[in-house]
């Protein structure tokens, strides 16, 4: 779950970033926010993996 939450984290900061750059019309705003959106979408892929795995699903949220 720890690299889980890391995945998110690191995706949100990499997809802010390259928000900031699309705004002010720096470079690389493009490679940016498609780096932070892979990274949440491996998150997201790896969180309904896990999801669907567990054994008890109603206490899954609950740990």
């Amino acid at each position: 779950m720890k690299r889980i939450r890391t995945f998110f984290i690191l995706g949100c900061l990499i997809a802010s970033f390259g928000f900031l750059f699309k705004i002010l019309h720096w470079p690389y705003a493009k490679f940016l926010l498609i780096a932070g959106m892979f990274f949440l979408a491996i998150a997201g892929i790896k969180l309904i993996i896990k999801i669907y795995n567990d054994q008890n699903p109603n206490g899954f949220f609950k740990k």
